[in-house]
C-alpha cells in the first residue's frame, strides 16, 4: 500500500518534531545538572545521563570548533558538539574513510 506524499509529509514533522523536543529536554537536563552543582564546580561540560555529551561554555573557540569537526587524530566519526547537546561529525574522519573506501575499489 503506497503512502500519500501528505502522509509522509506528516511523518516527517513527527520525526522533526520529536528530535526537537529530545534535544531540548536533554538540553534543560544538562542545565539543570550544571545548576544543581555548587558555582565553583560548575564546568558546563559533560554528559546526561552518562551518555549524551554537553558542552554549553560560551563563547565557542575555533579549537573547540576544529576539535569537534575537523580532527584528523581520532579514529572517532562522531565526536562532541563544540557547542550544545549530543554529537558533531568528524569531517576529516569520514573524508580519511572515504578516501580509503575509493582506495579500495581502485585496487
Amino acid at each position: 500500500m503506497a503512502k500519500t506524499q501528505d502522509e509522509r509529509k506528516q511523518k516527517k514533522h513527527r520525526a522533526r518534531r520529536l528530535l526537537g523536543v529530545t534535544v531540548f529536554a536533554l538540553t534543560v537536563a544538562a542545565v539543570a545538572q550544571e545548576l544543581n552543582k555548587p558555582a565553583g564546580d560548575r564546568t558546563w561540560t559533560g554528559r546526561v545521563g552518562g551518555l549524551v555529551p554537553y558542552d554549553l561554555r560560551w563563547p565557542v573557540t575555533a579549537e573547540r570548533l576544529r576539535a569537534a569537526m575537523w580532527n584528523p587524530d581520532s579514529d572517532a566519526v562522531f565526536t562532541p558538539h563544540a557547542f550544545g547537546v549530543g554529537w558533531s561529525l568528524n569531517l576529516a574522519r569520514v573524508a580519511s574513510l572515504t578516501r580509503g573506501a575509493l582506495e579500495a575499489t581502485k585496487r
